[in-house]
């Protein structure tokens, strides 16, 4: 039998509800034993959802668990240095929610804690499970494209309204749409193409009587490429979500992963037997030139699976694998975060320096 590791959620938020107790509960190995809430509309649902988990409105009583060996950290941004690092001194396995942290510096000091501790220390950057990202990967690496020379990548939404009884919307330290869906749009362009040599931004507040960035836009550059990621508030006709033009061909799609979706309509990964899987009609198309031939049509999207991050978050405690996603890379996107806000300030490129 596998061994149980469980787990303790510290939160019970959207993050927590849609992104993390479903996957968890659904990942071999896994026990999602305490949650940590004290809001009374989560605490029902907990109770409706997971009638055998404990509900603690003690934090430090779940972080002082002896039963708990990993915890997870889903609350507002300005909190997750704070609770990672009271977790890893008591020496927990740690699960951050994107963005890691704010600052790089609190970054740094959480993987030197991880360290001297001997503990997993990771961040949930669950959209490397995409099913479109997925297959942007294999087109890369698969080199179908030949050099890429231009990478497009946007995460659009149009909400002209500000939301109520949010975090979210408030000035606080980490809010805003570059932590938020930013974090995402960085962790991918860095995991396929490493770090950049400069970086430019541009951040701006475009809904009326805003007072967080709402709209981004950050290009890094490489040698011989150049990165877009975009993301905005105010976007009534969705742009494509991937652009990629290379020396032999392009590839385009439009459409997000549907995970998140069924997430959201209270679906797990065991309610569904093509968990994942896009529709065809949302397939991205590329045209091509591959070994001589002239290819143009539809290339079937790669199955989403947001599972894999807690399996290979299981399985490299247990000391079966390495850790997908680095602590050390996702500090390298709060870092990327820190020199967009610098650039966007200056109105100027500025170099990137670890």
């Amino acid at each position: 039998m596998n061994k149980i590791i469980n787990v303790g959620l510290v939160g019970y938020g959207m993050a927590g509800k849609v992104f993390h107790a479903p996957i968890i509960t659904t990942t071999s190995g896994l026990n999602l034993y305490k949650v940590y809430t004290t809001n009374e509309v989560a605490i029902k649902s907990l109770k409706e959802s997971y009638s055998n988990v404990l509900i603690s409105s003690n934090i430090n009583e779940l972080l002082n668990d002896p039963n708990i060996e990993l915890v997870v950290i889903a609350v507002p941004n300005s909190l997750h240095y704070e609770l990672a690092k009271k977790a890893l001194e008591n020496n927990k396995h740690v699960v951050v929610e994107k963005p890691f942290t704010v600052t790089t510096d609190e970054a740094d000091k959480l993987i030197d804690l991880a360290k001297q501790n001997g503990k997993i220390l990771t961040v949930h950057q669950n959209r490397r499970w995409d099913s479109d990202f997925k297959t942007v990967e294999k087109i890369v690496k698969s080199n179908l494209l030949g050099d890429v020379v231009e990478y497009e990548a946007h995460y659009d939404r149009f909400r002209d309204y500000f939301e109520e009884n949010t975090w979210k919307e408030k000035k606080l330290p980490g809010t805003g749409i570059l932590y938020n869906l930013g974090s995402h749009l960085i962790d991918q362009a860095l995991f396929l193409f490493g770090l950049p040599t400069e970086v430019f931004g541009d951040l701006r507040i475009q809904r009326h009587d805003g007072i967080i960035i709402d709209n981004f836009e950050i290009i890094l550059n490489y040698q011989n490429l150049k990165v877009t990621l975009k993301a905005g508030t105010l976007v009534k006709e969705i742009s494509a979500h991937f652009t990629l033009l290379g020396t032999k061909g392009s590839f385009i799609k439009y459409g997000m992963d549907v995970q998140e979706e069924s997430l959201k309509e209270g679906l797990s990964p065991n309610d569904l037997d093509n968990w994942g899987k896009e529709p065809e009609s949302m397939n991205g198309k590329i045209n091509t030139i591959i070994d001589g031939l002239h290819i143009t049509g539809k290339i079937e999207s790669e199955v989403g699976d947001y599972g894999a991050f807690y399996t290979n978050v299981y399985n490299s405690i247990l000391g079966k694998d390495t850790l997908k996603v680095t602590a050390s890379e996702a500090r390298d996107t709060i870092k990327i975060i820190e020199l967009a806000k610098k650039s966007s300030l200056k109105k100027q490129w500025v170099t990137y320096e670890g």
